[in-house]
């Protein structure tokens, strides 16, 4: 009885799929996406927050996040703090501007409650509406080549480089070589059309890296730390003048675009095409992700963004929420087992992050190389989004370079009012915070 009902409510069979196979993408996707518990305490604990209570306060918002966007959406998407938004939140905010964290905190919240505001009303559709298909294949390039640079970089295959920006690493280190054993491994069960692959490599090159001494286990079970010095310690007074001002609508323009850019990059993959509730199920998400970014400043970290490593689940097989909420669960149960997914190191995960982002680049046959004035700015959002390390910035730049070439080559028909709107906010965002 209890089957029919997940089935009934996730509509597994509509979508092709069942609950073991939902089960196992959540676990792909948690795997994948699971260093964030660990690089998000230590670069908010940067500015002087309890290094124990944003490592609770991690768990609890990705895991309310992916179960809610699951229910509410049926979409396979994992929520959890982003990335770009922490860095702003740490070196910008706090240790550029020297504004006390509790302050940041505040603008999160108060960027959360407006990001809310404009998710609840037609807004949320005009912006999903707004952005053109052309844009929309550039942002999952983008995300695609992003996550490819990041699996090299932190494997250790790339590294910066002072004459060249990047230059290779040492590819005869142990690390980088179970690197590359995880990335054949993948492909080669992908080929073979082994269920699981994903996580094979992972657990497969986390026991080579034990074996081999490069990975460290942790053990199994822990108490989760006090959540108390950071829960409700946000401060929105000091807030109430121009700089406050800015870095709020700086917090909203990330947060908001990097949301839906994410969001509608990974609705580009293939299965997704025919689905008639596709943009519907977008703004459910959108709707989500705002909510626990407002949860996330009350508990004590910053901005959420759905992740682009829900790729490596959707490619795992999972296609509702049933998928999402597998992540929140085992979100959940970090809490308690910590030290072991400490165990798993980055050269594990990195081979399907560029097994991922590989797949994402795909999606470059659908540019329409005939029509400059939808190719350039599709290119113009590809390669923005990796140099800039940013999907907000590349989406941004790739707006204002689609209505500035459809306005000077005659195609102004083409734009709509909304999307001129958004490339003006963009100019006046990248002219006084850049």
């Amino acid at each position: 009885m209890m089957l029919k009902t997940i089935d009934k409510l996730f509509k597994l069979q509509q979508n092709q799929t069942n609950i073991k196979i939902e089960m196992l993408a959540g676990f792909s996707t948690f795997l994948t996406m699971s260093y964030i518990m660990f690089i998000n305490p230590q670069i908010l604990h940067l500015t002087g927050m309890d290094l124990g209570a944003v490592f609770v306060a991690t768990c609890l918002v990705a895991a309310i996040g992916s179960i809610f966007t699951g229910i509410v959406a049926n979409y396979p998407i994992a929520v959890a703090p982003g990335m770009a938004l922490n860095v702003y939140f740490t070196y910008v905010v706090v240790q550029a501007l020297g504004l006390p964290w509790q302050t940041a905190l505040g603008a999160v919240f108060i960027s959360g409650l407006i990001f809310l505001a404009l998710v609840l009303t037609p807004i949320r559709h005009w912006l999903v509406e707004s952005i053109p298909e052309c844009l929309n294949i550039g942002i999952a390039i983008g995300i695609g080549i992003f996550i490819a640079l990041l699996a090299l970089k932190s494997s250790g295959v790339i590294v910066a480089s002072p004459n060249t920006f990047m230059t290779l690493g040492d590819l005869a280190s142990l690390p980088v070589l179970l690197f590359f054993v995880g990335f054949c491994l993948i492909v080669i069960l992908e080929h073979l059309k082994i269920s699981g692959s994903i996580i094979i490599s992972i657990i497969g090159v986390t026991l080579l890296g034990i074996i081999f001494k490069v990975a460290q286990f942790h053990g199994i079970f822990s108490m989760p730390p006090s959540i108390m010095p950071t829960l409700f310690a946000f401060d929105g007074k000091a807030l109430l003048n121009t700089q406050g001002l800015s870095v709020i609508l700086s917090f909203l323009l990330v947060v908001l675009f990097d949301s839906t850019g994410t969001l509608i990059g990974l609705s580009q993959e293939k299965v997704f095409f025919d689905d008639p509730e596709r943009k519907n199920k977008i703004s459910r998400a959108l709707i989500v992700d705002s909510a626990t970014t407002v949860v996330g400043a009350c508990i004590g970290t910053s901005s959420v963004s759905p992740f682009i490593e829900s790729e490596s689940g959707i490619r795992a097989g999972g296609r509702t929420g049933l998928t999402a909420i597998t992540v929140g669960i085992l979100f959940l149960l970090a809490l308690f087992l910590s030290p072991l997914a400490a165990t798993i190191p980055e050269y594990a995960v990195a081979p399907a992050l560029l097994f991922v982002g590989i797949l994402m680049i795909k999606n470059v046959i659908h540019l329409n190389s005939e029509d400059l004035s939808d190719f350039v700015p599709s290119v113009v959002t590809a390669l923005m989004i990796p140099c800039t390390f940013s999907i907000a910035d590349g989406l941004g730049l790739g707006m204002i370079s689609y209505v500035l070439i459809k306005l000077f080559t005659g195609k102004y028909r083409e734009i709509n009012w909304t999307l001129a709107i958004l490339a003006v906010i963009f100019v006046v965002y990248f002219i006084f915070n850049k």
